[in-house]
């Protein structure tokens, strides 16, 4: 029997640039979940409806990323194992990030609305296709001992990439003096060219990873893993039902953790700019093309770069951390103090006072962009990584599609369709999320934490 090697540890920026990638990803990304709503309440989508255009979003993410989990398992080519998939899924989605915008523009044939949530679920569906194989890719090239450590340089990268997305219409009209303002059913010019810019930058920095990264050809790869003793043949299909019935108990457990987290986190980016409209800037529902809404949503802009902000910082610390505590228990206080955030916003009336509650939702999302798949990626079988990463996908998904098809119902007929609710149901269920994580089985010793230099 052969003798499995120790992966060679990699420096500080191998695995910088192995994760570079994820910059862009989140700067469309952070496009899409800053300002998605208020571009589709232009078009003319009832607050109250709100999250139902949601959710072709998930939906195609829980069909795509087991796929692509699947199939990038099982290929290679001159590209490689997981960057070809990068390069798809960055092109699609800097394509969907141009049109979503520009969805007035085919009004004389199908309704802007429809052509709005359709362009929201191929965005969603592209940043996908590029997404799952970085999560594999981590596991493909680094050494257990520095699995945190990669996931942590991802998220430190996507708090950047969000810092930047989130501010960019901003900094286009208070800088630039770029029109924040439209006619009705217009996207207004800082936000049209905010999405050009996400796409370019998208397909930039996945191009950098692309061209800076190699991966083991298999050969090599299975020098460092056991031999596969699995003889029995089954289709795609049924491999894939074998997965899922077989997954490993620490992904169920993980799955109740990011069930609660993802909820929270999707009532956050649904119902952020319309609870921040009429909570704080004391607005009517439907006022979506006044100065005021659009200094709301531009606020809103700077709260979302600050909580990314403040997760690209923790991200950081977040090996250090888990050294001095565990996973467990550093998740656990992120989760709770993002929970804690959530809520303290139906208390502040001074939007420059609604920053404070960013840094709680901070640590959280740093802690959820990190933590989960360190202790997953150290109990799944090397040969299943990407479908099992895939899989893992479905614990995001299904929690946001709870979400769409039950939150709006709740806010309309529970909080008579005020927004603000929707905050707190979010906190809520964060803090459920933080006491999950205490039953999670993470039986693997961390060792030495952090990239080599």
């Amino acid at each position: 029997m052969n003798k499995v090697l120790q992966k060679p540890r990699l420096s500080f920026w191998q695995i910088w640039n192995m994760s570079f990638g994820f910059l862009g990803i989140q700067f469309g990304f952070a496009l899409q979940t800053g300002y998605a709503s208020r571009i589709l309440q232009t078009f003319g989508a009832d607050v109250g409806n709100l999250s139902f255009f949601w959710l072709a979003a998930p939906l195609t993410g829980m069909i795509i990323q087991p796929i692509i989990g699947h199939y990038s398992d099982r290929t290679w080519n001159r590209l490689g194992r997981r960057r070809p998939y990068f390069l798809t899924g960055a092109l699609l989605s800097g394509l969907a990030l141009c049109f979503l915008p520009n969805s007035s523009g085919l009004a004389f044939l199908i309704p802007p609305i429809i052509v709005g949530a359709g362009m929201l679920m191929l965005m969603d569906a592209s940043f996908n296709v590029a997404m799952e194989p970085f999560r594999a890719l981590v596991a493909d090239n680094l050494p257990d001992s520095q699995h945190t450590a990669g996931f942590s340089m991802q998220t430190c990268l996507i708090g950047v990439g969000a810092i930047v997305g989130s501010v960019l219409p901003s900094i286009l009209t208070n800088w630039f003096k770029v029109k924040s303002d439209a006619a009705p059913g217009i996207v207004p010019n800082n936000l049209l060219y905010s999405f050009y810019a996400g796409g370019l930058i998208l397909i930039g920095c996945i191009l950098w990873t692309v061209i800076k990264t190699k991966e083991y050809p298999p050969e090599e790869y299975a020098k460092f893993h056991e031999p596969d003793i699995e003889t029995t043949k089954r289709s795609g299909f049924m491999e894939f039902i074998n997965d899922l019935v077989h997954m490993p108990k620490t992904m169920k457990q993980l799955g109740v953790v990011q069930f609660f987290s993802w909820f929270a986190l999707f009532s956050m980016w649904v119902w952020t700019t319309p609870a921040i409209a009429t909570h704080v800037y004391h607005l009517a529902d439907n006022d979506t093309t006044s100065k005021s809404f659009n200094d709301a949503s531009s606020w809103v802009g700077i709260m979302f770069g600050v909580y990314n902000g403040v997760s690209a910082l923790y991200a950081l610390s977040l090996p250090f951390i888990v050294k001095k505590l565990s996973r467990k228990a550093t998740h656990a206080f992120s989760l709770a103090m993002g929970g804690l955030g959530l809520i303290s916003i139906f208390f502040i009336q001074n939007h420059y006072l609604l920053l404070l509650p960013m840094v709680g939702i901070g640590l959280a999302w740093g802690s959820i962009l990190a933590m989960p798949y360190a202790i997953l990626s150290s109990s799944i079988p090397a040969k299943k990584i990407g479908i099992y990463m895939g899989l893992f996908n479905f614990f995001i998904t299904f929690p946001q599609i709870v979400s769409s098809l039950t939150s709006s119902l709740i806010i309309k007929h529970l909080f008579n369709s005020e927004s603000i609710y929707g905050l707190i149901m979010g906190g809520v269920f964060m803090f459920i999320a933080a006491i999950s994580v205490f039953f999670v089985q993470d039986g693997k010793k961390i060792q030495i934490i952090g990239a080599s230099n």
